[in-house]
């Protein structure tokens, strides 16, 4: 399984988020490149169905990132995100789906670092439970 590249797909905000992987680049700080950047104004617009799609078309995890409770553009929108979150968490244990294939981290634009920890060890994570099934 050493040929195992997982799909990674990474909602961020536009705000925060998206600024802070944005800064990882710039900055040249080392990742692993198996993730996709799925742009949003905010991580509450980010609907269940979009994950729940994703995994049925064969994606191996996935990452939310948002602003840091208190700093969203939107007021609340990752509080949303929070809960939503949190349901699609359980969902995903009544299918089947090891929840660890979904996680919420809060990036602020300037955590470049703070992305580039946070995808590594996602990616080691998933990549260690091997693909979906």
């Amino acid at each position: 399984m050493s040929d195992y590249k997982p799909k990674i797909i990474v909602f961020c905000c536009n705000w925060c988020s998206y600024a802070g992987a944005d800064l990882a680049g710039v900055s040249r700080l080392q990742m692993n490149p198996n993730f996709r950047i799925i742009r949003t104004m905010c991580s509450g617009r980010i609907e269940p169905e979009f994950i729940l799609t994703a995994f049925k078309k064969g994606v191996d995890g996935i990452l939310l990132t948002g602003c840091h409770p208190g700093d969203c553009h939107y007021i609340s929108g990752n509080y949303k995100a929070l809960r939503r979150y949190n349901a699609l968490k359980l969902l995903l244990k009544e299918m089947g789906i090891d929840d660890r294939r979904l996680k919420l981290e809060w990036i602020s634009a300037g955590e470049g670092a703070r992305f580039q920890e946070v995808i590594n060890n996602f990616i080691k994570t998933i990549t260690e439970l091997g693909p979906i099934v």
